[in-house]
């Protein structure tokens, strides 16, 4: 089992159910070798629709329609993280960050950067141009055509690949398919084009792909990946809570060794490809 490099504890504002101290005991249970937290950081303010239910909790970051997520603790992760490590010894906990659209907010995510030296940083856009304003991903769905946002978000992907490298791994480059609409099955050939632009931005710039659990990657995309030259990826449940970790490995390893990609040199290293198996491209493709 590789290592989960994208989970979430009670110090990201969002996981309302989150606990460092609890995954990790779910992760020496399972044999996890390695985890990474990567708790939020998040800049972009949201405009939140008239009606729209929010937990309670959240509440209290919203000041006239707009929710401001709260910044990361930073004191706190780390207390927590040091205190796992002693508790957990034969486990490998690594300190890390994702950092929500880190090209709007260069200045903030430099100096979060310079505060702590981070195992990992992995680097996702999470908002878009929604009704009212920027939003959550899933609220542009309300404004635009499902395609239209599926083409907007990965062209905002590729300006921040292209105007900000201080990231280690790009995450969830599939996160507009968790809101699909209609209950339609979605045909990632639609988009091809796209996305092999973003994937050869992210292979020339050195950084890895992650596979992220919550909604399967496709294995499509992951040949296209291959095929535009990325060296490797990552593995990443995005579990907000203990029971989401490493959800769906099994079948993410499968897919990642069909595409030619094979484990690193330590547990939580990236998966590589696979330079014994020329004839891998070819398949790929």
């Amino acid at each position: 089992m590789p290592a989960d490099n994208h989970v979430h504890s009670q110090w990201s504002w969002d996981a309302l159910h989150g606990s460092m101290e609890a995954t990790c005991e779910h992760a020496a249970e399972l044999g996890v070798p390695a985890l990474t937290f990567t708790d939020h950081a998040d800049f972009t303010p949201w405009t939140i629709p008239a009606g729209t239910e929010l937990p309670s909790e959240w509440r209290t970051f919203v000041r006239g329609g707009i929710l401001t997520p709260p910044a990361l603790d930073l004191d706190g992760y780390l207390q927590s993280l040091e205190h796992c490590r002693e508790r957990f010894p034969g486990l490998r906990i690594r300190s890390g960050v994702e950092i929500s659209d880190p090209h709007w907010h260069l200045d903030s995510v430099q100096k979060l950067l310079a505060a702590a030296e981070f195992d990992l940083v992995i680097s996702a856009v999470h908002s878009m141009t929604t009704g009212g304003g920027l939003g959550e991903v899933a609220l542009a769905y309300d404004a635009c055509p499902a395609a239209e946002v599926v083409h907007e978000y990965l062209a905002e992907t590729l300006r921040m690949i292209e105007q900000y490298d201080g990231f280690d791994v790009l995450a969830h480059l599939d996160y507009p398919i968790r809101y699909w609409p209609n209950g339609e099955p979605f045909d990632a050939g639609v988009f091809e084009e796209e996305f092999r632009t973003v994937l050869r931005a992210l292979a020339a710039g050195g950084k890895a792909l992650e596979i992220n659990t919550k909604v399967p990657l496709s294995a499509q995309i992951l040949r296209w990946w291959y095929a535009e030259g990325g060296a490797g990826v990552t593995f990443g449940s995005d579990a907000h809570e203990a029971g989401a970790l490493a959800r769906g490995f099994a079948e993410a390893v499968a897919i990642a060794e069909d595409c030619g990609f094979r484990p690193g040199p330590t547990p939580w290293s990236p998966w590589v490809r696979d330079l014994r198996e020329p004839l891998r491209a070819e398949v790929c493709e």
